[in-house]
């Protein structure tokens, strides 16, 4: 049986080194072309790309389409199609390029990959962002119990994603030495921490109540002044597994290194959430808590570009698109709030205005862009 197919294995080694060298894609990314390149070889039973035709897009669409989801059972998303299709719509246009395969495929091949525009509009809908209340975030580290090094450890992890906002790739890879608790910030610094696009920015601590802070401090302390690490030590180190007593592979403390993944990261939140009874949210949700309480604290344009750069948005626009939205609940509030004459002075929307402005005018790219 057929599982492969030489050339096509040596033209995408070409693809995937000019989306790495020349387009300057992630892994990840790279990653995601060759799962879709895979699926539609393994549809079309590895049949050359010189012999490709546009049958073979549209029997590869129907295919997909019928496909499910193998955790869930359910058919694939229109999302997932549509990020399917576009990574092989791009191949085959770059294909279509190169020598021994521009004079077999025309750039319009690519074309027959295009979902249609109903779809794409599905595919591509904005949903509203979720994430915990404050309180919520309180009432679960609340409940984490803190008596061994793993326990503590795993509570102030928590604390310190709605402390920060920080992403959990970035929070995986944070060293002690990037934590000043005198000045109570965070420095991402690129070189060393996992930022979103290597971006290099300080995050100061945000406002989400002292006994979140305290816990953040106190895990900082003990790691330097009770297990004596030094500034190039984990400031979340990964859970040491060795053999105990009773000769079985057991938890025996923190190990002196970095999380290979934030993957870990999750596990913990994911069990934190459900010891406390509630559902479960993401370390990335806590960006959107903390974008919620932004829109209720900051009075003034300046305040609120300070509150979005903490978060590591060179524009406030970032904020306003990706997780600017209000919640439907709190949309219907203002709404039916907006029915009854208010006697209190209004805000200038002028200020707001000039300050929205000249973040367009200092945009230079498009407003997607932006988007995270």
């Amino acid at each position: 049986m057929t599982t492969h197919n030489p050339d096509n294995e040596r033209i995408k080694r070409r693809y995937f080194a000019y989306l790495k060298e020349a387009r300057r894609h992630s892994e990840p990314t790279v990653d995601a072309v060759a799962k879709a390149l895979a699926r539609f070889e393994a549809d079309s039973k590895y049949r050359d790309f010189r012999k490709f035709h546009s049958e073979l897009a549209i029997a590869f669409k129907k295919h997909l389409a019928d496909q499910r989801n193998q955790q869930t059972g359910e058919k694939l998303s229109k999302a997932t199609l549509h990020a399917t299709l576009a990574h092989l719509k791009a191949f085959f246009h770059w294909l279509a390029g190169q020598p021994g395969y521009k004079s077999r495929l025309q750039y319009s091949d690519a074309d027959y990959f295009n979902l249609s525009e109903k779809d794409v509009r599905i595919a591509t809908a904005r949903r509203e962002q979720t994430g915990p209340t404050l309180d919520q975030v309180k009432h679960v580290i609340a409940m984490m119990p803190g008596g061994s090094e793993i326990e503590r450890r795993n509570r102030a992890l928590i604390a310190f994603t709605i402390a920060t906002g920080a992403r959990d790739s970035a929070i995986a890879s944070l060293k002690l030495k990037h934590v000043d608790l005198a000045a109570g910030c965070v420095n991402q610094d690129a070189r060393e921490v996992r930022t979103k696009f290597s971006k290099t920015f300080t995050t100061y601590f945000f406002p989400v109540g002292d006994e979140i802070l305290r816990i953040v401090e106190e895990w900082v302390t003990f790691l330097r002044e009770e297990m004596l690490w030094g500034n190039d030590d984990p400031l979340f180190p990964a859970t040491r597994i060795a053999l105990g007593e009773s000769r079985q592979f057991e938890v025996v403390g923190l190990e002196r290194s970095h999380w290979s993944s934030a993957a870990r990261i999750r596990e913990i939140f994911r069990s934190a959430f459900n010891s406390a009874g509630l559902p479960y949210f993401n370390p990335h949700s806590f960006r959107n808590t903390l974008v919620r309480l932004g829109q209720s604290v900051c009075k003034t344009p300046e305040e609120f570009k300070a509150w979005s750069q903490n978060l590591g948005h060179e524009k406030v626009l970032t904020t306003f698109l990706s997780y600017g939205q209000v919640e439907s609940a709190r949309q219907g509030a203002i709404i039916r709030g907006l029915a009854t004459p208010k006697l209190a002075a209004q805000t200038d929307m002028r200020v707001l205005a000039k300050a929205l402005m000249r973040e367009l005018r200092e945009s230079s790219a498009d407003v997607h862009r932006f988007v995270e």
